[in-house]
């Protein structure tokens, strides 16, 4: 996957929160916490390191500092063309943002709706969010009190190391995409407060919606004026992290067995099956994961 060297970047869609630190002291006065949103959180994160609904269990006493203005001067400075973002990971990020923006801002527009700008805050350890206190640990998410999405960059070597994910330029914008997916799903009043577990759960569903919407965005990636193009080998990576953050794959790397009536994701063949249609159907009418057998 190749960017457009001379396509300009918007930086401001990105809160870079990296290096601002965070400490133990009085609990941090976040609006919208307490349990039932934090179910949320869980619900809607790909958790990779088995936190299931505790999560974010024992981090209601960190304080976490304000965002290190300086550090998205960085990107600001940086990450000002698709050139930048063919060189540099952050910046990479930052132009699949861009891309999966303007997509489901031009698909709004098309359909009569409005498009509300959410910001991805780049955050490093631990950082407060609408939902609540998160950690490195929790994953990717979406975030529909604050509708931010988080991502510390360190996920990806993760995704490699522990869950044997190829990785990718393209691998990294599939997860942006997901999380993205959210933010559309919650624009358009798909989303549900509270959890679900099981391999036919509100959950599941959810998730694979999500990632149909991954793959509706690929389809019109090119079209979004950011990437050059999209090879075969692009999608099979794409296919790969699907793959790597399935319920099963995730629950036989971490407890060596496999338990569907658990799952909040799906599995890995879901996972894929439902990015490899939207990429090929191009359109979210074509992702209805609420009807039917999955």
């Amino acid at each position: 996957m190749r960017f457009r060297p001379g396509q300009e970047l918007d930086p401001s869609q990105i809160e870079d929160r990296r290096g601002s630190g965070g400490g133990f002291g009085a609990p941090a006065a976040i609006g919208g916490g307490g349990i039932g949103v934090l179910g949320i959180v869980v619900y809607l994160a790909i958790v990779l390191l088995g936190g299931g609904s505790n999560a974010f269990s024992g981090l209601e006493g960190i304080t976490v500092s304000s965002p290190d203005q300086s550090a998205s001067s960085v990107l600001e400075t940086d990450c000002r063309t698709g050139a930048d973002a063919n060189t540099r990971q952050d910046c990479r990020i930052v132009a699949d943002v861009n891309s999966v923006q303007a997509y489901w801002q031009s698909w709004f527009r098309a359909h009569g709706r409005r498009y509300r700008l959410a910001d991805t805050v780049f955050f490093s350890g631990v950082t407060g969010t609408g939902c609540g206190t998160a950690t490195t640990d929790v994953g990717p998410f979406y975030c529909p009190v604050d509708k931010k999405v988080y991502i510390d960059l360190g996920f990806y070597k993760e995704l490699q190391d522990r869950f044997g994910a190829r990785g990718g330029p393209f691998a990294e914008a599939y997860v942006i995409a997901h999380e993205y997916g959210h933010h559309a799903q919650d624009l358009l009043g798909a989303l549900e407060p509270g959890s679900s577990q099981g391999p036919e759960s509100r959950s599941v569903r959810t998730e694979l919606q999500a990632d149909c919407y991954a793959g509706v965005w690929a389809r019109h990636a090119v079209a979004t004026g950011y990437i050059v193009d999209l090879t075969r080998q692009d999608i099979d990576d794409g296919l790969d992290a699907a793959s790597a953050v399935g319920d099963d794959r995730i629950q036989a790397a971490t407890k060596g067995q496999v338990d569907p009536e658990t799952w909040t994701h799906g599995s890995s063949a879901e996972r894929q099956r439902w990015f490899l249609r939207g990429y090929q159907r191009g359109e979210p009418s074509g992702c209805d994961t609420f009807s039917g057998a999955l």
